[in-house]
């Protein structure tokens, strides 16, 4: 797994952030490489949210799947069948991260593996904006075994 920093508005320790996405993985049972990350400018994020979800706004996190997955029956299965697979591309704006660690009084590195976490999850099929809460619920859990926002 790689992170690429493609943004300099924000100073941002690369090691970490790749240790912590093996650690989740690792914790969700999936390959220790399963996706790219990389960390965007707010204008860059929002040409790909307008883009690609054509709302002409920056956002936090954007991914983008390999391939088309189905809605995961269980956080455990699903994991079991990506195994070893590439899920695809997850985009950042550390800008925004900071401006949401503030407004929710976490620290930028916190919020951060937050938007890992948030989008390893969209990678693997999950999807809040349709589900009826399994991503929000299962993403809580996975907050709490990996100790973040406590």
């Amino acid at each position: 797994m790689a992170v690429e920093n493609r943004q300099k508005a924000v100073r941002l320790k690369i090691a970490p952030l790749e240790s912590f996405f093996r650690k989740t993985c690792r914790e969700i049972g999936l390959s220790d490489t399963p996706a790219a990350v990389c960390l965007l400018t707010d204008r860059e994020m929002k040409r790909l949210n307008t883009t690609y979800r054509k709302k002409r706004k920056t956002t936090d996190v954007l991914s983008f799947p390999s391939e088309d997955r189905p809605k995961p029956k269980g956080l455990k299965g699903a994991a079991r069948a990506l195994r070893g697979e590439f899920l695809g591309d997850i985009a950042i704006s550390p800008a925004v991260a900071r401006r949401n660690a503030k407004r929710f009084g976490r620290s930028m590195a916190e919020e951060i593996r937050i938007l890992l976490l948030h989008g390893i999850l969209h990678l693997m099929g999950y999807d809040h904006e349709s589900d009826r809460g399994e991503m929000e619920r299962e993403e809580a859990k996975l907050r709490r075994r990996l100790r973040l926002g406590e």
